[in-house]
């Protein structure tokens, strides 16, 4: 038989009407209407006020618990909704413990899934960006394997493109050591005061032979200072700049200029790349920080680079409690900027 706060109001106050009945029964100044009235009156009353008790403060709040725990045995927790429970209900207290434990549940497996779609995602695109230098050096030794070792010209040029290859190769696995150590923690950073100014010239060296052969001006902006310093991980600070630098010069079209400026304020330095090159289109701007992610992957790749340089400067600039802003406008260029604490400059003691 099936139970429900009808029928079990109706039993219970029939119960209450029949003792109240009986009892009165036995006094024989009361007549056999009245016996009736008050049969009637017990049993309507006891209904009502039982029935609102148990539907209302009960029967509705175990019904509550009782989807819950169908959602959670079905894994329909996206469906949970926080149901607001009748301040009066003693099982209140229960139902809000209930969904607080589905909801976090529900946010736990939400998490795990979205591991599991980046985790097939960074699986794929690792062995596409392995599997192209390794081909690519395999199909050249091969190459020198069927003969063409004896042809010295040959040999030569070949050897070349497999230690090309390679190289990228080791480029890519380094940048992969570097951005898992920076999200483990392995890498601890060194703060310091430095000036980040001297950094800038000295990655304006490394690049200046790339500049020079597409007629790319590498230049500060008007009114920098002799002297810009710093708060932070010099080493690390260097890898952002060097990044960013880097991808102005390759993304820059021949003729183009490539110009780092500082903005002091009170508290901070903002250093800002801005470059005239291809620009980045709108929907793409925020997913560039992503692992491997390129706007054009065919010219991407024919300029090299391993797609990881911007994700390792999203997480070093965390690092410095920091992050990097992009301006981008397609076909006039880019502009990335991040703060950093003003530092003060160190003096050397001479003893």
């Amino acid at each position: 038989m099936a139970f429900n706060s009808r029928v079990i109001a109706a039993l219970l106050a029939f119960c209450i009407a029949a003792v109240t009945t009986a009892f009165l029964s036995l006094f024989k100044e009361v007549t056999q209407n009245a016996l009736v009235v008050t049969f009637l009156i017990s049993f309507s009353s006891t209904y009502l006020l039982g029935f609102i008790v148990l539907e209302f403060l009960i029967f509705r709040e175990i019904n509550k618990v009782y989807g819950l725990f169908e959602k959670l045995r079905k894994r329909e927790l996206s469906t949970i909704n926080q149901n607001k429970s009748n301040p009066l209900s003693p099982l209140k207290k229960i139902n809000e413990e209930i969904f607080s434990y589905a909801a976090l549940k529900q946010k736990e497996i939400d998490e795990l899934k979205k591991l599991e779609a980046f985790r097939r995602e960074f699986i794929a695109d690792v062995s596409h960006e392995l599997k192209t230098p390794i081909f690519a050096a395999q199909g050249f030794v091969h190459t020198l394997l069927d003969g063409a070792v004896k042809d010295k010209s040959v040999r030569n040029k070949f050897l070349k493109k497999a230690a090309k290859s390679l190289d990228g190769l080791d480029m890519l696995v380094q940048d992969l050591l570097t951005l898992s150590q920076i999200e483990t923690g392995d890498i601890k950073m060194h703060f310091e005061n430095f000036d980040i100014k001297m950094l800038v010239e000295e990655v304006f060296d490394q690049f200046e032979s790339k500049a020079e052969k597409k007629d790319i001006t590498l230049e500060f902006g008007r009114n920098v200072p002799d002297e810009v310093f710093v708060y932070g991980d010099w080493q690390r600070i260097s890898q952002v700049i060097t990044n960013l630098i880097s991808n102005s010069v390759k993304y820059t079209n021949e003729g183009g200029k490539v110009v780092v400026d500082f903005l002091l304020s009170k508290n901070q330095v903002t250093t800002t790349v801005k470059d005239n090159g291809d620009g980045i289109p709108p929907e793409d701007v925020n997913r560039i920080f992503q692992r491997f992610y390129r706007v054009d992957k065919s010219r991407s790749r024919e300029r090299g680079g391993t797609g990881l340089g911007l994700a390792i400067v999203k997480h070093i600039m965390e690092g410095h409690n920091s992050k990097v802003e992009v301006k981008s406008t397609v076909g006039k260029g880019s502009e990335f900027s991040f703060k950093l604490p003003r530092g003060k400059k160190t003096v050397i003691s001479e003893e």
